[in-house]
């Protein structure tokens, strides 16, 4: 599958909404809770600093990713970013070239450090890729993510210098 990953566009936020949403329902990886509607995805959206789109050689959009401040003021210049694949694409590298994207993303928008705050432990596809990609683990918050079925799992911070 040849993968190209670029800026998203009003037409994709609705296959953009429906891959979100999946993620949201599954209730392992993102603390949203409530799903998107096709208004306040749009919004959603709109309100990042930068959002990428993975497009499969048909032009379909099969993955995105989300990029914003992590924090205000002299925090400012850490950016934080939440990925989405659909679930019929995972383990194709999908997310590899949407992390590569936003990395290079946020450095174009002036971040210095991209910051994840929560990776569920237990979602080891992620953790690998962000290691391999040079990523570094702050710890583990015990307890800190809440999933669908109301166990608690621990979370676990990354970085990575841009």
């Amino acid at each position: 599958m040849e993968i190209c990953v670029r800026g998203y566009t009003e037409a994709d936020v609705s296959a953009m909404c429906a891959i979100w949403n999946e993620v949201v329902r599954e209730g392992k990886a993102f603390p949203q809770e409530e799903e998107l509607t096709a208004e306040s995805g749009r919004a959603f959206f709109a309100g990042q600093t930068h959002c990428g789109v993975a497009v499969d050689e048909t032009g379909a959009v099969v993955g995105l990713y989300i990029l914003h401040p992590n924090n205000i003021g002299r925090c400012g210049h850490i950016c934080n970013a939440s990925y989405a694949v659909s679930p019929a694409c995972r383990g194709r590298h999908v997310g590899e070239h949407l992390v590569r994207n936003s990395m290079e993303m946020g450095k174009h928008f002036g971040f210095a450090v991209l910051q994840f705050n929560a990776v569920v432990a237990t979602n080891l596809p992620a953790r690998r890729l962000y290691e391999r990609l040079g990523f570094v683990q702050l710890g583990v918050i015990p307890g800190g993510f809440r999933s669908k079925d109301g166990v608690y799992e621990d979370i676990c911070p990354y970085y990575h210098l841009l």
